[in-house]
């Protein structure tokens, strides 16, 4: 026998799934229920509502957020290079909750678009903490979001465990390489 999440853990990967691949129409909680292998009340036990759903997610996604920030903040290579590095989708928990609360923003959700305004903005001041330059700062937040862009644009890979392609990885290095010398060049 497999370990299995907690039905409220795999309710809640599911509602993400289906928001990712499919869109919030199609996360109905039918569609969740089905998905994360539950009886719909067994999802109702856990979450009354599309709504309560959606809190849940968002509960999930500042958790990741908080680890991601502490992470961030104790890289020995400056939180500017850590948000370079990080901002290639890599199908992590934290990828999959911000990409599915993307999603949810389509539906004009104040709550959604709140928390990721929030996140935002702590990712902000940790870089402009590193890089000591609102100018640079704001930057190395359009270079990251921009790489988050493109994964949305042109696809995520198609498993979490698939290797980066060589030639994205080299696009990361050339980007830390800017990264570096917009640090210098507020230091001169």
């Amino acid at each position: 026998m497999t370990n299995q999440p907690p039905a409220r853990d795999r309710v809640l990967a599911a509602y993400a799934d289906l928001l990712i691949s499919d869109g919030p129409r199609a996360a109905t909680l039918d569609a969740v229920a089905a998905s994360a292998g539950v009886s719909k009340g067994g999802l109702l036990y856990h979450f009354k509502s599309k709504e309560t759903l959606t809190e849940g997610l968002l509960s999930k996604l500042r958790e990741y957020a908080e680890q991601d920030c502490a992470a961030m903040a104790q890289d020995p290579e400056g939180c500017a290079s850590y948000y370079i590095r990080t901002s290639v989708f890599g199908g992590t928990p934290f990828d999959r909750a911000i990409v599915a609360a993307s999603r949810l923003i389509q539906s004009d959700d104040g709550a959604v678009r709140n928390t990721l305004s929030e996140l935002h903005a702590r990712w902000l001041e940790l870089i402009l903490s590193d890089v000591g330059d609102p100018t640079v700062a704001r930057a190395v937040m359009l270079l990251g979001d921009g790489m988050y862009y493109n994964a949305a644009l042109f696809g995520f890979p198609a498993g979490a465990e698939q290797q980066q392609d060589p030639q994205e990885n080299m696009d990361v290095a050339s980007l830390l390489d800017i990264v570096a010398k917009m640090r210098s060049g507020t230091r001169a």
